[in-house]
């Protein structure tokens, strides 16, 4: 498994739409996600998408990293957004290797800490997430925020 920026395989886009409006995308609509995705495209810093892929170059999951992913919490960023995994690529490690990379992309470009948010516990406490209170998704759906502090990579430091 490798994991690369959309920019570098923007064929992958219509897959990661799809998915992302499946899995998160109750209530709007497939241009809100396709929307997402394609400013990922764009060659700015942020948003950055991240696709998971196979040897064949088939897409196992992906993460965002982002400027704002709770509008009630914009005093926090950047942001781990939007994990996803496809069924069939489940308990495989493909989450963890993909919060680990969005983690390690956020500690390169010197940022203190990462966000996350979830409506469930129990599960991002598993990979180093540690739960700091909760929040509200808009308009009135309370979620669990999570932080990573990010210390300095010491194995590169001296490179």
């Amino acid at each position: 498994m490798r994991i690369v920026p959309l920019s570098s395989v923007p064929h992958h886009a219509s897959q990661i739409t799809d998915w992302l409006w499946q899995a998160f995308g109750a209530g709007t609509t497939r241009e809100f996600y396709h929307s997402i995705v394609s400013s990922s495209l764009n060659g700015a810093d942020l948003p950055v998408t991240f696709v998971a892929l196979d040897k064949r170059d088939t897409p196992l999951g992906t993460i965002g990293f982002w400027r704002c992913d709770l509008i009630s919490r914009q005093d926090l960023w950047p942001w781990a957004a939007a994990l996803y995994v496809e069924p069939a690529a489940r308990g495989q490690g493909v989450s963890e290797a993909l919060q680990q990379h969005v983690v390690a992309f956020a500690r390169e470009r010197g940022h203190q800490q990462i966000w996350l948010w979830s409506t469930f516990a129990g599960y991002y406490e598993r990979f180093g997430w540690e739960f700091t209170g909760e929040a509200l998704e808009f308009p009135d759906q309370r979620v669990r925020v999570y932080m990573q502090a990010l210390k300095p990579d010491t194995a590169s430091a001296g490179q």
